[in-house]
């Protein structure tokens, strides 16, 4: 891993930063405490707290921080490449990203039942990744994808944490698997909604015509009548000749 590839630690919040993970490490993360943290870190709690007022809080932070070292170090998607092809490349630079810190998100993963309050965080990573391999992520079909990917993310990370080799191969063959039966499924997913989208238009195109058919029906039916013909006089008197 190249220097650009490193988390920034020379903040007050780098340094909070270091210190949870060196201390994840060395102990159970359940047992690491924001004391220690400021400790290790060389910060007062106060100074800690300007940053994160609990240890969720301190993931949650290395969640956005993982993600700007991403949006930075991670290749622009190549002309002509595919879009799974794009996205591999960018989790394969978080998961590059994260190797040196992997005992102790092994620590991390092990200290217990996931927190909730960082299923946000989390989904703004999916998000943002998707972004950077060039995915859209708008409307239902993008939350769609959103969600897709913090699925098949989250099945990679943990072959990841088991995955000692250097060169991944596990974590690599894993997430080439999820991303390909991902594909197959957003196709179906684009195609439903292309569909659905097709009959939303026509209905209404054929809604706004009867509408308008309507409109033009109640306006010849209240439209004014003709006005009376003029009054003719009385008619010719008997033997009075007929003028024209």
């Amino acid at each position: 891993m190249t220097e650009a590839m490193m988390l920034d630690f020379a903040t007050p919040l780098g340094k909070i930063l270091k210190a949870a993970l060196d201390l994840a490490a060395e102990m159970p993360w359940q047992d690491v405490t924001l004391v220690q943290i400021a400790e290790r870190a060389g910060l007062t709690l106060a100074d800690v707290r300007a940053h994160a007022v609990s240890k969720t809080h301190v993931l949650a932070k290395l969640l956005r921080a993982v993600d700007d070292e991403v949006l930075r170090a991670a290749p622009k998607p190549q002309p002509g490449a595919s879009r799974r092809d794009a996205l591999f490349e960018v989790i394969m630079v978080r998961f590059d990203l994260l190797q040196p810190y992997k005992a102790a998100l092994r620590s991390i993963d092990k200290s217990g039942a996931a927190d909730f309050s960082l299923a946000a965080p989390y989904l703004a990573s999916q998000h943002w990744m998707l972004q950077t391999a060039g995915i859209g992520t708008e409307g239902p079909l993008g939350r769609a994808r959103i969600a897709g990917l913090a699925v098949a993310y989250a099945q990679t990370y943990r072959v990841w944490l088991g995955d000692d080799d250097p060169g991944l191969g596990k974590t690599m063959a894993a997430l080439d698997r999820v991303l390909r039966r991902g594909e197959n499924a957003m196709l179906s997913v684009e195609e439903t909604c292309n569909r659905v989208g097709g009959m939303m238009r026509t209905l209404g195109k054929m809604g706004r015509g009867a509408m308008r058919a309507a409109c033009e029906s109640r306006k010849s039916d209240t439209a004014a009548p003709p006005p009376p013909a003029p009054d003719a006089g009385p008619g010719p008197m008997p033997g009075e000749p007929v003028r024209p």
